[in-house]
């Protein structure tokens, strides 16, 4: 019986200019190209569209300006409660690289970064280590009152800290792992269909009319997919500011 390719292969990563320093790996691979690519088309396009803005906006600028508020109103204002405003750039960058990064996986032939969970928890540590540096910085010591629920008794305060801590420890896990687990699951699911669809076109039976049946599914499903490439992102950026907000402005 044959089998076709491995939903998984689609996420297997190889090497494009292998490099070594010693018993350290800095080979250029398909995750690195696919990085830099989604950074591209960002740092490009924005900033092809803001040195033509004009005060009458264009298309192009209407729809950067609506991606702005976006950020600023409905994700950053809502959840911190003072100073999101410095942050915002950011915030913004992390928002739509992930944007970027989910909806570039989803052409043909490319390359989904966010479903390794090295780049995902990559990324929720760097910044989950510069939010506890700026809670830190704005209340020093004081910021260790996140771990002590206002009104608690004394005598349980040793086991409702260790509580606390363990599940703000894990905040980068869940983090990492919620857009890690999405976006693999998603890519596996469309690959496995799309086998089921092919097998059914080439057996040349009654079956290849019936393989009509999955190819809508997965039409459906794309769309579903492109929905949770835009929500994970979304949700990423709206737990990095909830985390924000906790440390600026504690309990």
């Amino acid at each position: 019986m044959m089998f076709g390719p491995s939903p998984l292969e689609q996420f297997t990563i190889y090497k494009i200019l292998p490099l070594s320093l010693g018993p350290i790996d800095l080979s250029f691979t398909n995750s690195s190209l696919f990085l830099l690519i989604s950074f591209f088309f960002m740092f490009i396009g924005f900033n092809s569209i803001w040195s033509k803005a004009l005060l009458i906006p264009t298309v192009w600028q209407n729809i950067l300006e609506s991606l702005y508020e976006f950020v600023y109103y409905n994700i950053i204002s809502e959840n911190i409660k003072k100073g999101g405003g410095l942050y915002f750039t950011i915030l913004f960058s992390v928002f739509y690289f992930i944007l970027f990064c989910n909806l570039l996986g989803m052409v043909p032939y490319g390359f989904t970064v966010t479903s390794h969970i090295v780049i995902t928890l990559g990324l929720a540590s760097t910044i989950f280590i510069g939010i506890n540096y700026i809670g830190i910085r704005t209340h020093g010591l004081h910021m260790l009152s996140l771990f002590l629920p206002p009104g608690a008794p004394l005598l349980m305060a040793p086991l409702l800290v260790f509580i606390e801590l363990v599940s703000y420890s894990f905040r980068v896990v869940s983090l990492s792992l919620r857009l890690f687990a999405n976006m693999m699951s998603g890519h596996c699911l469309l690959k496995i269909l799309a086998g089921f669809a092919w097998a059914m076109l080439s057996s040349f039976s009654i079956l290849s009319i019936v393989h009509l049946l999955p190819l809508l599914v997965i039409v459906a499903i794309i769309g579903l997919e492109l929905g949770i490439a835009f929500l994970q992102a979304y949700v990423f950026t709206l737990l990095l500011c909830v985390y924000l907000n906790d440390a600026i402005s504690l309990h």
